[in-house]
């Protein structure tokens, strides 16, 4: 598993995957809104799935040091992230479509959320780490 890192260690690896994980999803978003005319809310969730499979990768690799089989790992990951892709979507339409903020900043703002969500399921869940 973690191999006996830190929760700060592994906190510190953990965002800057999310830091990868963020170029994709916000490289999407930015894509679709700006060059395609998407609306904000639909592109982020493109880009959250886009996201999502760069930060699967890193993490279970580098974060989390899984050995668990991708086969149980992948399902749970899947889990959490549909709870995150829901959260995506909760934030991003109450922040954006209703209360008007730039979509831009919507998106940081519910990315600190989906964040903080993640790293705790994931560990405790996706890869099967007790919280320590």
């Amino acid at each position: 598993m973690s191999g006996g890192m830190s929760v700060s260690r592994q906190f510190i690896i953990f965002a800057a995957v999310g830091v990868a994980a963020m170029i994709a999803h916000y490289g999407a978003l930015i894509g679709l809104v700006e060059g395609m005319g998407w609306r904000p809310v639909p592109a982020t969730l493109v880009g959250y799935i886009c996201g999502g499979i760069v930060s699967y990768l890193l993490n279970r690799r580098h974060t989390y040091q899984s050995d668990r089989p991708h086969e149980e790992a992948g399902w749970r990951f899947a889990l959490v992230a549909a709870v995150g892709f829901g959260l995506t979507w909760l934030f991003m339409y109450a922040l954006h479509d209703k209360l008007g903020v730039q979509y831009l900043l919507a998106q940081l703002i519910t990315t600190a959320i989906v964040m903080a969500w993640s790293f705790l399921a994931h560990k405790w869940f996706t890869f099967g780490e007790p919280l320590a």
